[in-house]
């Protein structure tokens, strides 16, 4: 019986890694260990990023609902509670794509949750 042998394996295992490591700086895209190291760190901070990101979208949209609701003499708290009082139902994202838009269509919709 001849010997298995894991060449075929261990080459697909380096050579994966390698090549999710094309494009990095000096030795971090040519030797095994310090790719391995640093494709595995790039993976990290691309997994805890996406969910950085959502955070930080949404504080983007707060800031620039809070801001349009200001140029109308209501702070954003306010607002987001007298929409919800009123039964209007819009997320964060569309009332920053409003107010920064099209402030007409933004100032209407304060008009209509101060009656």
């Amino acid at each position: 019986m001849p010997k298995a042998k894991s060449t075929v394996a261990s080459r697909r295992r380096r050579k994966k890694i390698l090549k999710a490591a094309k494009g990095y700086w000096g030795g971090k895209s040519k030797l095994l260990k310090t790719a391995k190291e640093s494709v595995e760190r790039a993976r990290l901070y691309a997994y805890r990023d996406r969910r950085v990101k959502k955070r930080e979208f949404r504080k983007l949209w707060i800031t620039r609902i809070n801001a349009a609701a200001r140029l109308h003499g209501m702070s954003y708290s306010q607002f987001m509670h007298l929409l919800t009082t009123r039964n209007i139902h819009l997320n964060r994202k569309i009332l920053a794509d409003l107010a920064v838009t099209d402030p007409n269509t933004f100032a209407t919709l304060i008009q209509d949750i101060k009656k």
